[in-house]
């Protein structure tokens, strides 16, 4: 059985910072591609950030360049996105997800972690 187990969200004020985690089982972690959506209400999952198996290979969307990071430790079987500076516009709820396909990795996902930034 495929899990993903997010952890980390929670309430930051507007310029503050936080680590997603997300533990994965069931699948074999190490040459799965994984990414982190977003969705708030009535707008559609977007793809914040990208990493390939390896590691090698990173994509971020535009909005979250240079103020996000994604990364994983094979050895762990876990990925992470680190936020920084968030904005109101981030708030969100946040999704961990494996994929085949590095440019949308969405075959499986977990059950989402709530990200809200406010004052």
């Amino acid at each position: 059985q495929v899990q993903l187990v997010e952890s980390g969200g929670g309430l930051v004020q507007p310029g503050g910072s936080l680590r997603l985690s997300c533990a994965v089982s069931g699948l074999r972690f190490s040459i799965s591609h994984m990414g982190w959506y977003r969705q708030t209400p009535g707008k559609q999952r977007q793809l914040v950030a990208a990493i390939s198996s390896g590691g090698n290979v990173i994509k971020y969307a535009d909005s979250v360049k240079g103020r996000f990071t994604i990364s994983r430790d094979n050895a762990k079987n876990t990925v992470y996105l680190q936020m920084n500076s968030l904005k109101p516009e981030d708030m969100a709820v946040y999704y961990c997800t494996q994929g085949s396909n590095f440019y949308a990795p969405n075959d499986y996902w977990g059950q989402g972690t709530q990200v809200t930034v406010s004052a």
